[in-house]
């Protein structure tokens, strides 16, 4: 067991938006310690959204990365030799983590050229309820809701 809690660490807002989850967004999608590459990729698709759509890129992003985040998630719990998925409701900072990281993912696989095309057609997606990336949270709630049974079990 541990001592103490590790000190949260402050994230600087981004030069931009001057918001800080936009940095954690960024640092997320970082590969390789590559943090200028990382929000040029971002800026890019900002972009392109703004060129697509002609609206708020920074309130597109936030509305994706709200239909992205999950409200609960199963987790495996093994009683009596069985395995149970148990549905458990998720704490603020994991949501925001699980959406970010959803997004990225789906990104990456889409079809398409380039980091900041991809990522600028799954935020857009994302913020009108389609895309991979609430396609998984839809998932994580369905598994949640048909295993509704076992949340007693909650630990």
């Amino acid at each position: 067991m541990r001592k103490r809690k590790p000190k949260k660490r402050i994230i600087k807002p981004d030069p931009r938006f001057g918001d800080p989850m936009v940095t954690q967004f960024v640092n997320n999608m970082m590969w390789a310690g590559k943090k200028t590459t990382s929000f040029n990729i971002f800026y890019d698709a900002m972009d392109k959204i703004q060129e697509k759509t002609g609206e708020n890129p920074h309130d597109i992003w936030r509305d994706a990365l709200k239909n992205a985040m999950p409200q609960v998630e199963v987790r495996s719990k093994r009683i009596g030799g069985a395995t149970f998925q148990i549905p458990t409701e998720i704490r603020a900072n994991r949501k925001t983590s699980i959406g970010m990281k959803w997004l990225i993912k789906y990104s990456r696989l889409r079809s398409g050229k380039g980091m900041a095309e991809k990522l600028a057609a799954e935020l857009i997606a994302a913020s009108k309820g389609e895309g991979a990336s609430v396609k998984k949270k839809e998932d994580t709630h369905r598994m949640a809701e048909a295993n509704r049974a076992f949340a007693h079990f909650r630990a």
